[in-house]
């Protein structure tokens, strides 16, 4: 199976959601195939071989969904990084803006130790703001950012001029200009 061709053929795109402009991306349809989405969760691990990874930190929501199979795949611990408020526990929390608005983000304490190396992994990677603040929020706890994973890149928004400053792997699967 060529993981980026199936990956094009189900992205939807969504114009104007959630805002007058935004082009959306739907990763939806590839939740709907499991081989795929298995795929996918190889591909990402096969292409960090060698990466010393101690953690994949999963950005909400969709970094979810496949930032778990992912650790799972890897054989390391899964950490959320969350909206703020939705954590129970002891956090720190990070302001960043999105293309299209403001946000926070937070990620318990405990869940990041000293000197770890951390994955961080989302569905898109867009202008990098939400990437970095989730980098901002690993180099906070005193970790290292081992790298970044993306099943989609939007070239035109040039989000890996965000994440310029981390001399790591940057994947993105599917690149749409």
């Amino acid at each position: 199976m060529d993981v980026q061709e199936e990956i094009r053929k189900l992205i939807k795109t969504i114009p104007h959601f959630p805002k007058e402009g935004v082009q959306f991306k739907d990763i939806t349809p590839l939740l709907e195939s499991p081989a795929l989405s298995r795929a996918i969760t190889v591909e990402i691990a096969r292409l960090f071989q060698g990466v010393n990874i101690d953690a994949v930190a999963g950005i909400e929501s969709r970094g979810f969904l496949y930032g778990l199979p992912l650790a799972t795949e890897l054989n390391v611990p899964f950490i959320p990084v969350r909206k703020k408020g939705k954590l129970p526990d002891e956090t720190v929390a990070v302001k960043y803006l999105l293309e299209y608005g403001s946000e926070e983000l937070e990620v318990h304490r405990r869940s990041i130790k000293k000197d770890m190396n951390v994955l961080i992994h989302d569905d898109l990677l867009a202008t990098g703001g939400t990437a970095n603040a989730a980098a901002s929020l690993v180099e906070m706890l005193g970790a290292k950012v081992a790298g970044f994973s993306f099943i989609i890149e939007l070239n035109h928004l040039s989000g890996k001029k965000q994440l310029a400053d981390y001399d790591k792997p940057i994947i993105s699967l599917v690149k749409y200009d």
